[in-house]
């Protein structure tokens, strides 16, 4: 277990250390811009493979490891972003294998497990959990549960691994400073603790029930694709030949910030698409 500054570092540290420069990464289409980011900065490939309703297509993922000669996948096995798919029971073992066949790691963003909402079905365990030979990666954090400013998160690594992800934090971050740390330990380690992510479950299903009704009263035309159990955004699809950038920059002239679904893609999108948070508002109110 390796503590970082949050999980874009950690994902920044799984990358660099997996994937040198010029390499092929396997990433789900669409994924997290983030992720994408730190795949061009670090100078490795973003590869697409298909997805469906039930996650990433094993059976073409197994075909992308062998076309592309990719060692890592990057995937968000627990309500993606952005579009909040769950990875099946049926495929999740069945990814582990797949990799491990290929002689690759899997980076396993659980960026949402701390943001299940309150009517959330039992969550499914990490994929790390179903993992006894070190093929699985597996970053989190608690940033996106508590505060932006609280950059903690972790790596966790089975084998020799780990002593390469060491090296690569190392060289850019050293260690998360120990007041931090200390502090963080305080917060996770208070009765209060359950308490408080409790209430988070439930703000954020108050939160996605209240954007949902909003889109249905005003946009009925623009349904989710899904309204997902966890995280804090919704998925929408435009109208074909929609100029998405523009409806992006027409929202934020009228005081709504929206995202622009592009840059959730490693290549060419299949449509013109939005990602419309509920996190960081006021008030239900400013929902609607």
């Amino acid at each position: 277990m390796l503590i970082t500054s949050g999980g874009q570092s950690s994902l920044t540290t799984a990358l660099r250390a997996l994937a040198p420069p010029g390499a092929p990464v396997l990433v789900e289409p669409p994924t997290y811009p983030g992720l994408l980011a730190v795949a061009r900065a670090s100078g490795v490939r973003p590869v697409p493979v298909p997805v469906d309703a039930h996650g990433v297509r094993t059976d073409l993922l197994a075909d992308a490891f062998r076309a592309s000669g990719a060692r890592v996948f990057a995937c968000q096995p627990l309500m993606q972003n952005p579009t909040g798919t769950v990875l099946s029971e049926e495929r999740r073992a069945e990814v582990i294998r797949v990799a491990r066949a290929a002689g690759a790691f899997v980076v396993e963003d659980d960026f949402a497990r701390r943001l299940a909402h309150e009517d959330a079905p039992a969550l499914p365990p990490t994929l790390a959990a179903d993992d006894p030979d070190g093929t699985v990666v597996h970053a989190c954090s608690l940033t996106k549960a508590t505060s932006p400013s609280l950059r903690v998160g972790a790596l966790a690594a089975r084998g020799p691994v780990r002593d390469r992800l060491r090296a690569i934090q190392v060289v850019d971050s050293f260690f998360v400073p120990w007041p931090l740390q200390e502090a963080t330990l305080e917060l996770v380690g208070s009765p209060a603790w359950p308490r408080y992510l409790r209430a988070v479950a439930a703000e954020l299903r108050r939160r996605r029930e209240a954007l949902v009704a909003a889109l249905a009263a005003e946009l009925p035309g623009l349904p989710p694709a899904r309204v997902p159990p966890g995280g804090f955004h919704l998925w929408l699809s435009l109208p074909p030949g929609t100029d998405e950038a523009a409806v992006v920059r027409a929202a934020l002239h009228a005081g709504v910030a929206v995202a622009p679904g592009r840059p959730s893609y490693a290549a060419e999108p299949p449509g013109p698409r939005l990602r419309l948070s509920f996190a960081g508002v006021a008030s239900l109110a400013e929902l609607a």
